[in-house]
């Protein structure tokens, strides 16, 4: 696994801004390189923020957004259109503006769909998905993904993975159902840090004071039952995007400039 890297921008608006151009680079390479990319999206303010800024980015329309495929870090489970759902919020943000090959946005199930309530039914549906989805080369039962991008919680948890609940502990499956987490909805479908793992960029996001404490227990050493975020790492990159304020806690020493 790649050793976290660390940009500090001055705001949350920056941040998102700079997170953006980052991403249609990565996805503009992959495309000319493979013909296709594959992205991994994540919920809460900082993860829409980015794609707010996606949307309104002039070079977005460098994408071929036919030859992308999506897929998201975790899901509420609730019923399909529900706003809080994290792809109900994407779509808002900026999937509806955007020529998408429907079948290549690969949402999470929802509480009304095939599987009804049975969270763990909707996990390994999503897990089978993910599997249909990888070939020979990639690592393991999920496509090798571009990016995979990961909001991180105050409580240092990153998808619906928190600390010291059963999901962060699961070293087998990709994809399981959350029963009880801390934050509402309690029930939840979430990719787990194997899947994380399998992706070839793991980007952390992470702005604000109330981010500030978390972000330093990650990239202290801390373990990863008890602090979610410092087990999501890529295989080519770990990269951490902050804003001043969440990284304030930080040793000014933890956060040399990393490369583009």
């Amino acid at each position: 696994m790649s050793t976290p890297q660390l940009v500090v921008h001055r705001d949350k608006e920056l941040m998102a801004q700079a997170a953006a151009a980052r991403l249609i680079t990565k996805v503009v390479d992959a495309q000319a390189s493979r013909g296709h990319a594959s992205v991994v999206l994540t919920g809460g303010r900082n993860g829409n923020g980015l794609l707010a800024a996606l949307a309104a980015a002039p070079a977005r329309d460098a994408v071929d957004w036919s030859r992308l495929d999506l897929w998201w870090g975790d899901e509420r489970f609730l019923p399909e259109g529900d706003p809080e759902r994290n792809v109900t919020q994407a779509r808002e943000a900026l999937l509806d503006s955007v020529p998408l090959d429907p079948k290549r946005v690969h949402a999470m199930p929802a509480s009304d769909g095939p599987w009804g309530s049975d969270v763990d039914a909707a996990a390994e549906a999503y897990a089978a998905e993910l599997a249909a989805a990888a070939v020979p080369e990639n690592h393991g039962q999920v496509p090798s993904f571009d990016v995979l991008m990961l909001g991180v919680g105050p409580d240092t948890h990153v998808a619906s993975l928190f600390p010291e609940l059963p999901a962060v502990r699961e070293t087998e499956r990709t994809v399981v159902g959350v029963r009880g987490a801390p934050k509402p909805p309690p029930v939840r479908v979430t990719l787990t840090l194997p899947a994380i793992r399998a992706a070839r960029e793991v980007w952390l996001l992470a702005a604000g004071e109330d981010k500030a404490e978390a972000a330093a227990i990650a990239l202290s050493g801390a373990g990863e039952v008890q602090a979610p975020a410092a087990g999501a790492q890529g295989r080519a990159r770990t990269l951490w995007l902050l804003d001043v304020a969440a990284a304030s806690q930080l040793p000014r020493a933890l956060y040399p400039p990393a490369s583009p």
